[in-house]
């Protein structure tokens, strides 16, 4: 058959309940999280396969899926020219299961009825919550090249990051020879440092990434992945990869570009305060590559008499004599008067509150949407339509602060979230 882009097929993995990125997932999939101002997670792997030009893609979950879909039947349609889709699969009760995913390969095992109707040639396996720009289409052009049965998308670790990813031993030529998943600490796993001449980044190496993690990213050719889930295991990396060394010709694809897992709430944290910085570590603003989302027709944003600096913004948002710092200002971000916020990611609204919603609001002794005046914020995570009253101290004062769930907040890794929804009323301090 010839390869042609329209027998690939992209298969989204949306992951379970996203206990790890709870409270942010209370009300939503983990790929529906919004994401640096104006994207959400699952935009990030969508735009990989796009740009690749991979258009056959399917997103599959089961759990809080209503905001996904509204987002995805929002933005991911194309022109009846193409063959181009991108529909989700949230787990369904059928004849053959009751059953929900049980791990990543049963996920796409339980989905094959759909996934053969599109006859691919290759599976792309994508994460949907990782940061990173991948250059796709030149992934499968190795894994053809090389002869492979599956390729492994691998990025370069230390021997304490190690523990976390399943790495791989691979030969120079990139054949991958074993894979050990989550090494323990204290465990000699000196076999399994990168081969000399297979890893062309020379200064990760000198920083002591000797070792090549798994990202979670696989090509498959289309028979092998029927003959490696002919089975009941559920999880590719602690099941079938392994399985799949010893029987299949298993290749490695080094990445040595910026990679980050964003499944918890401090990476998840961290990286959104980093696209904020002069020169991120991720980069937006790649024009021949650019990162999709949905087209909401918001007006620009506005700063009255305001101090912005490392601040990324979306669109919509009104700041008005306030001071922000190092932080990430959604949609619609609604910042009064005398604010002050230093290490903050807010997530905007979801719509513009009228005057006569003021009002009601008010009666009902509700603070309107946003930030109130005089309201001084450090180190937080404040989620949509959140209700921030005047005068508030959130993560200001230096008083003792214990991971937990709260009356109005939570607070994880030392990170301070405000709910979707949440509201605390005016003097309040956390």
């Amino acid at each position: 058959m010839k390869v042609t882009h329209n027998n690939v097929l992209t298969i989204v993995l949306g992951g379970g309940k996203g206990t790890r990125l709870y409270p942010l997932t209370k009300d939503r999939a983990k790929p529906a999280v919004p994401f640096g101002a104006k994207y959400r997670i699952v935009d990030i792997p969508l735009s990989n396969s796009i740009n690749a030009g991979f258009k056959q893609i399917y997103i599959v979950t089961q759990f809080n899926s209503a905001s996904l879909h509204m987002h995805i039947g929002r933005l991911y349609s194309f022109d009846a020219f193409t063959k181009g889709f991108v529909e989700i699969l949230a787990a369904e009760q059928t004849f053959e299961s009751s059953s929900w995913y049980e791990g990543t390969a049963d996920a796409v095992r339980k989905n094959f009825v759909h996934f053969r109707q599109q006859n691919p040639e290759y599976y792309i396996i994508l994460s949907g919550d990782q940061l990173y720009r991948m250059d796709l289409e030149d992934f499968l052009k190795k894994h053809i090249e090389s002869g492979a049965d599956i390729s492994i998308a691998a990025t370069a670790v230390n021997r304490e990051a190690a523990t976390s990813f399943g790495i791989i031993e691979a030969d120079k030529s990139g054949t991958i020879k074993a894979f050990v998943e989550k090494p323990e600490a204290g465990k000699n796993i000196d076999h399994l440092k990168i081969p000399v001449g297979l890893h062309p980044d020379k200064e990760q190496l000198a920083e002591g990434k000797e070792y090549m993690a798994s990202m979670g990213i696989y090509i498959f050719n289309a028979e092998t992945m029927d003959q490696m889930l002919d089975n009941t295991m559920a999880d590719f990396g602690k099941e079938i990869i392994p399985a799949a060394v010893d029987k299949k010709k298993v290749q490695v694809y080094v990445f040595t570009g910026f990679w980050e897992d964003i499944g918890t709430i401090k990476s998840f944290y961290d990286t959104n305060l980093n696209l904020a910085r002069i020169n991120p570590d991720f980069n937006f603003y790649e024009e021949d590559r650019p990162i999709y989302t949905a087209d909401r027709n918001l007006p620009p944003s506005k700063f009255n008499f305001s101090t912005l600096s490392e601040v990324l913004t979306g669109d919509g948002c009104i700041v008005t004599k306030s001071m922000l710092t190092r932080s990430v200002v959604s949609i619609r971000s609604v910042i009064e008067t005398g604010a002050n916020l230093e290490g903050v990611i807010t997530m905007g609204a979801d719509f513009y509150e009228t005057p006569a919603d003021k009002i009601e609001n008010r009666k009902r002794g509700r603070p309107d949407i946003g930030i109130g005046r005089n309201t001084q914020i450090r180190g937080a995570i404040i989620d949509k339509n959140a209700r921030i009253g005047d005068g508030c101290l959130i993560g200001v004062q230096d008083i003792p602060r214990r991971d937990g769930d709260y009356d109005g907040y939570f607070i994880r890794e030392g990170i301070i979230i405000i709910p979707k929804g949440g509201i605390l009323q005016p003097g309040t301090v956390i």
